[in-house]
């Protein structure tokens, strides 16, 4: 395995582990669909969120907080985005449409 996978193998356990299932069904899928194609920025950027602690990312996805200003920009967004995508998509399941 290279260190590239390794590093990538290891940020998908971190996300789908945190120890509050909300944040990991979140992060998790997030990880799942967008980690392989992080630049190497953004890969800094998702491991140094995932040392924080869950409730206040889990705070700053849902915007009932602001995040410090290291967690604030495109990434942050790109997560709000990816967790009212999946929303909207759990919640069709149930309609006529969904």
């Amino acid at each position: 395995m290279t260190d590239e996978n390794a590093r990538l193998k290891r940020l998908k356990m971190r996300s789908w582990r945190r120890g509050f299932r909300e944040a990991d069904l979140i992060l998790g899928p997030f990880a799942d669909k967008y980690a392989s194609g992080f630049s190497d920025a953004d890969y800094v950027w998702f491991e140094a969120l995932l040392d924080e602690n869950d409730h206040d990312i889990y705070g700053w996805i849902l915007e009932r907080m602001s995040p410090p200003p290291e967690f604030d920009g495109p990434l942050m967004n790109k997560l709000r985005i990816f967790r009212d995508e999946a929303h909207k998509a759990i919640g069709n399941r149930g309609t006529a449409n969904g």
